[in-house]
């Protein structure tokens, strides 16, 4: 495993970085996590060298935390950094503050984390962040010694970003990017911003959610053309690892060969390590996918669970998956996935939501939570007339 400078923090962190917001999933389950296979292959990483594991108050609709609580006794607390967040969608009132931070460390079962974040933070949780005084109950925890360090994860525009960077003197930042999403939210700019304020800087979404793993014929031979031979992944990987200012790299892994292939591919990257022709397949890679890309959602689940059981990652990814397929069989497959999906309210399974599009009440709740500020029903109404009404898909994208 290779090792890097965590910003000024005097330690240093695995290049690959272990999220638990996609762990395995139990059998005929949509949302819940399969412990054994988790510990299966959280311990097998951290053997591996992965020293930093990063969670959150929602992952799993809250069994994420509880697993790792579990995986990590028998001496594997002590080989890793562990990170969560406050859920500052739920917060309300400065007390809430102590509420979660007790709960999610009776989840994890320890009495101290190494890093404790504000969750996707934006405009809004900013000024509530600070109406509530919520840094002050922060370095409290701090002084006590329940926490070590204090950082938050974004999701917004450049600008407010940078203004919470200069809003307090944060040890991390957790951001979204990879080659696709250089341009928006945190950007490029924000980035190298914050390192050069000596913030480490954690990386999530180094695939789009799995949409980089996936590459169409085009990208496909993009790659092929290219001297130097990696797995679609393994680009995505390097392409962040390439950067000095990335302190780690998050993969949400949920299966025993991403970890082999994660590690494997942490194991040969390096700062300014790519090629000049690397870069540029990378540059290509891009613009592919950005031809191709109709909602711009990472299946990071925030907006789940929607009231009414409509699962709202899945039908983004299918509509998507339908975009970026050239194989006029794997299309048909594609549809048939969205068939699958039921579109019948006395038929869904809230607590293991399974609707399609067509369920959708437009109640508003998911585009409030989505990091990404897609608005979620619209897109939803598009997805099921693509995909249902087999309406073109150029009657509702340019």
């Amino acid at each position: 495993m290779q090792y890097r400078k965590m910003g000024s923090l005097d330690w240093e962190v695995s290049a690959l970085g272990f999220g638990a917001m996609r762990l395995p999933s139990r059998r005929f389950s949509l949302m819940g996590a399969d412990f054994e296979e988790s510990q299966r292959i959280i311990r097998y990483g951290i053997d591996r060298g992965i020293n930093y594991i990063d969670t959150a108050w929602p992952y799993h609709l809250g069994e994420s935390e509880k697993i790792l609580g579990e995986i990590l006794k028998d001496g594997y607390r002590e080989k890793v950094k562990l990170v969560t967040k406050l859920p500052m969608f739920l917060v309300r009132r400065t007390e809430d503050f102590e509420r979660f931070l007790n709960q999610q460390m009776e989840r994890l079962q320890t009495d101290f984390l190494d890093i404790y974040l504000f969750h996707a933070m934006n405009a809004g949780a900013f000024e509530k962040m600070k109406r509530l005084g919520l840094i002050d109950k922060m370095e409290e925890a701090q002084r006590q010694g329940r926490i070590g360090h204090i950082g938050f994860s974004f999701h917004d525009t450049q600008p407010v970003f940078r203004e919470i960077i200069d809003y307090y003197d944060w040890d991390m930042t957790q951001i979204q990017y990879n080659y696709m999403d250089t341009a928006i939210q945190a950007t490029t700019d924000g980035l190298e911003y914050a390192h050069s304020k000596g913030i480490a800087v954690v990386v999530m979404e180094p695939v789009k959610g799995g949409t980089l793993a996936n590459p169409p014929v085009k990208a496909v031979e993009a790659m092929n053309s290219s001297s130097v031979q990696r797995t679609p992944v393994d680009w995505a990987l390097q392409f962040i690892w390439n950067k000095p200012e990335v302190a780690t790299v998050l993969s949400g892994m949920s299966n025993m060969q991403q970890v082999v292939e994660n590690c494997d591919s942490a194991e040969r990257s390096g700062i300014n390590s790519l090629s000049g022709e690397e870069n540029e397949v990378i540059d290509r890679l891009a613009g592919i996918y950005r031809q191709k890309i109709l909602v711009p959602c990472t299946a990071c689940e925030y907006c789940m669970p929607c009231p009414h059981g409509v699962n709202i990652p899945q039908n983004f990814a299918i509509l998507n998956a339908l975009s970026l397929e050239q194989s006029g069989i794997r299309r048909f497959q594609t549809r048939r996935s969205y068939r699958k999906l039921v579109g019948n309210p006395d038929q869904v399974n809230k607590n293991n939501p399974n609707g399609n599009g067509a369920i959708c009440t437009e109640c508003g709740i998911c585009v409030e939570k989505c990091p990404q500020e897609i608005n979620i029903p619209v897109e939803l109404e598009k997805v099921h007339a693509i995909l249902r009404k087999r309406e073109p898909i150029s009657q509702h994208f340019d």
